[in-house]
Order: structure tokens, then sequence, then C-alpha cells
């Protein structure tokens, strides 16, 4: 089965929001490559852009959280815009409780952690750096109650 894997983009702090996931998920880096790493004399970086990050992947389970920073010549992403939101299916209440609160830190809650109309433990957020998160656990998924 083919396994989706959320990319995210931002605007040069694409570093410190990963180090800031890794503290909550856990894990080490499957790869980081910066914009000086791929720069040639066709497509030359500037040096303001040159330590981004061109690629970080963050494996979380069997999935793989992934981003890279926007270079300016490209513009700037709004970090205020209506994106899609990161949805964690937790293993339990205790594991989603963790990650709500990890994420969550610094951010701005949507929808605090709680037993839902439809049955799951559900909250949302926007994390510091404005992404959109999603956490649930649900026992009929996963057989845990």
């Amino acid at each position: 089965m083919a396994l989706i894997n959320p990319h995210i983009n931002f605007n040069g702090n694409a570093e410190e929001a990963f180090n800031f996931y890794k503290s909550v998920f856990g894990g080490e880096f499957a790869k980081i490559i910066r914009l000086r790493d791929i720069s040639t004399p066709e497509y030359p970086v500037a040096e303001h852009d040159a330590n981004k990050i061109m690629h970080i992947a963050l494996p979380i389970g069997k999935n793989i959280l992934m981003a890279n920073d926007v270079p300016e010549s490209m513009g700037k992403v709004n970090e205020n815009e209506n994106r899609s939101k990161i949805s964690v299916s937790a293993e339990s209440r205790e594991e989603a409780d963790k990650l709500f609160s990890g994420l969550s830190a610094g951010g701005n809650i949507e929808v605090p952690i709680g037993d839902s109309p439809w049955g799951s433990y559900f909250g949302m957020f926007r994390d510091k750096f404005g992404i959109e998160w999603m956490v649930d656990f649900d026992p009929k998924y996963n057989g845990k109650a």
C-alpha cells in the first residue's frame, strides 16, 4: 500500500521547525539537503539562501514528514493562509495528549483535545510555525479502547 507523506514549505525556518517536531516525535532526520548542496553554475544559489533547507525528512512511524525553505527569488509562503492540515492518528489517548501538548506549545489551539461528538478523541491547532495540525485517537480504528 502506498503511503502519504506531508510536505511543508517554509520561509527560511524549516530547520528550526523540524528540530521542534523532532523534539516532539523523536527519531532522527533521514535526510537534510541545503540549497548550497544543489548549486551549479547553471543554477546558482544566492549567498543569503545557501544555508536554507532544500529538503529535510523526519520519519514518523511508516510515514515521513518533509519540508523545504522557499528561496527568496520564488517569493514568500503566506504563513497565515488556509492550508491543509497535517492529521496525526495516535495509538492511545496518552500518545494523543503528548503529541497535542508538545506540538501546540507556543501555538494557537483551535479545538482543545477531548472527546468529540463523532466518537474520537480529537484536537486541532496551528503550531508556533503557522502549520495546522489535527491530532486524534479513535479506538474503532486501532482496536484500543
